[in-house]
């Protein structure tokens, strides 16, 4: 039978991306967790991790066993929970996941609601880009995920994982003012000739740009990289190119020096995700509702009046 602390260093240099990185994590010396990592190869008699000098990358045979481990050792954390709640040990710990924006402009309301609300929970939070954060879940490194998907890219994989959509949110076409966007909705077609905004190729914004393009048959001109929302808005407001910018970035700005409107013929938008364990500690049924509650208002803000 497997070891669940070998299983553990796995999963661990696999979250980390570096045996050096999870040895810290862990308070091992790397030759130490390297030494675990050699057992564990040893009894599963195949190589699961090929060392780097730029880090560490699982191979196909440690892909597999991570899926598992993670599990495991999810399972092992809600037991001890369990074990605790009928102790009459109270959770008083909550560990969240989001990626930046929405530590910019979902989570800080979200965050002082639940504190006031639950003062005797501890909170912690990690910035966690997407598509990463589901394994730390199933593991039990994160109780709950806040994550998004965009237009032409697959949610990842949540196997075994709890996942619902928070809230939607319209991407527009956003443009310096006195832009001729501000008198009308423009296609893509009609913006062909600017130089947009965007984050690098294979960046969740960027992709999203690529496919709407690709499926309007034009090319467009990124002049500008950028995953910063604020960068994008800071440039767009010095006259600087135009950019597709999450309605909920733009609620939340304070500047002005911009317009917005919808993309003509292609209403697009992000969808934002929260993650948990089936069976979550006790706070996280309590943060979702807020969060809930957050999104709602976000929603009614922007009904007309």
């Amino acid at each position: 039978m497997l070891d669940a602390n070998r299983l553990r260093v796995l999963v661990e240099i696999a979250h980390a991306g570096s045996i050096a990185a999870a040895a810290d994590r862990l308070s091992f010396t790397p030759p130490a967790l390297s030494q675990q990592l050699t057992k564990l190869e040893r009894e599963v008699g195949t190589r699961l991790v090929e060392r780097g000098r730029t880090g560490a990358t699982l191979t196909r045979a440690g892909e597999v066993l991570l899926e598992h481990g993670e599990r495991v050792l999810g399972e092992l954390r809600d037991a001890e929970a369990a074990i605790g709640a009928v102790a009459g040990d109270r959770a008083d710990r909550l560990s969240l996941g989001a990626f930046a924006s929405a530590g910019k402009v979902l989570l800080p309301g979200a965050l002082a609601a639940f504190g006031h609300e639950h003062p005797h929970v501890r909170l912690s939070l990690s910035d966690i880009e997407p598509p990463g954060g589901p394994g730390l879940v199933t593991s039990g490194d994160l109780d709950l995920l806040i994550t998004h998907r965009y237009p032409g890219v697959p949610l990842p994989r949540a196997d075994g994982l709890h996942r619902e959509r928070l809230l939607v949110d319209p991407l527009l076409v956003v443009a310096p003012t006195g832009h001729p966007v501000t008198d009308a909705e423009h296609s893509l077609a009609d913006l062909a000739d600017e130089e947009w905004i965007c984050g690098a190729p294979g960046i969740h914004n960027r992709v999203s740009l690529d496919t709407v393009a690709a499926a309007a048959g034009v090319r467009l001109t990124v002049a500008y990289e950028t995953r910063d929302y604020e960068v994008a808005l800071a440039l767009i407001t010095a006259g600087v190119g135009i950019a597709l910018i999450p309605q909920s970035i733009l609620d939340a700005s304070h500047g002005g020096g911009w317009v917005s409107r919808p993309l003509h013929g292609a209403r697009l938008a992000r969808e934002i995700y929260t993650v948990h364990r089936p069976r979550p500690p006790a706070p996280v049924p309590g943060m979702v509702a807020t969060l809930r509650r957050t999104a709602a208002r976000s929603l009614r803000t922007r009904l007309p009046r």
